[in-house]
């Protein structure tokens, strides 16, 4: 089986538990202002990989990680665009007694039978997924991502019903995902699941904007600062108080 990657990153510390190796897959539907990876939107680019290529690459590493409690982290760009490839990593993954964790937004969930049916195969063979929700307001969310964002609140519940273990990640970008009402409203969300492990809040930041020059993209949010370490606090307060069994953490990076 093989996959579009963008790139592969094999000492990752913030992506789940332990030492990751991270793999970037190549696609995206959403177009969020603050991305940092704006050069893994394009479907159907990037590296031609095979499952069996990854694992051969991920075994000189795999001493390091399985002392760290780490694992494979598949992040992108969208991973979940490529479900089959998905499937066949975290399968060979988990016979060799791997960790896996899936970094999504869940921006191209379906109801669809074909793909209700490779979630739950997928699923099988996951531990963790790294759900990032990116605003509970869903015209913010148009105008913050280019979508709604009312399939990936279906997906959250979806992932809450069949008891995934999830780390919910929420990007802190000063005059969009921090008003206080917004906040209370996305704790509110979050108290509604009952299989988030972890709330993770992600500093905005600015490293990626030299990709959206290369590429050519205008970056909207060139004026727009990092967020106070008061702010953050807060938002971290406002997100897990509503869910007591929830830890708070704080990402070292951002997006």
């Amino acid at each position: 089986m093989k996959g579009n990657v963008h790139s592969i990153e094999t000492f990752g510390t913030v992506d789940g538990p332990g030492i990751r190796y991270v793999i970037f897959t190549q696609g995206c539907l959403l177009r969020c202002l603050y991305c940092h990876n704006a050069d893994t939107w394009e479907i159907g680019k990037g590296k031609v990989m095979s499952t069996d290529e990854i694992m051969a690459d991920f075994e000189s590493y795999l001493p390091f990680i399985e002392a760290s409690g780490g694992g494979i982290t598949v992040s992108g760009g969208e991973p979940l665009l490529q479900p089959d490839f998905l499937i066949d990593l975290f399968r060979k993954c988990k016979a060799r007694g791997i960790h896996t964790t899936l970094d999504t937004s869940g921006g191209c969930y379906s109801t669809e039978e074909s793909f209700q049916q490779k979630l739950a195969e997928l699923f099988q063979y996951t531990d963790l997924v790294l759900l990032d929700l990116k605003h509970i307001d869903d015209q913010t969310h148009k105008r913050l991502v280019g979508r709604s964002n009312q399939n990936i609140l279906e997906f959250a519940r979806y992932l809450s019903d069949h008891q995934v273990p999830v780390w919910v990640r929420h990007v802190l970008v000063p005059g969009w995902t921090d008003s206080r009402e917004d906040l209370e409203r996305l704790g509110d969300f979050i108290r509604t699941l009952n299989n988030v492990q972890k709330v993770e809040i992600l500093p905005y930041h600015q490293l990626g904007v030299y990709k959206w020059k290369a590429l050519g993209y205008k970056y909207q949010l060139e004026d727009v600062s990092p967020p106070t370490p008061e702010s953050v606090e807060l938002a971290k307060s406002l997100l897990t108080a509503a869910k007591p069994q929830a830890t708070a953490a704080i990402a070292a990076v951002g997006v």
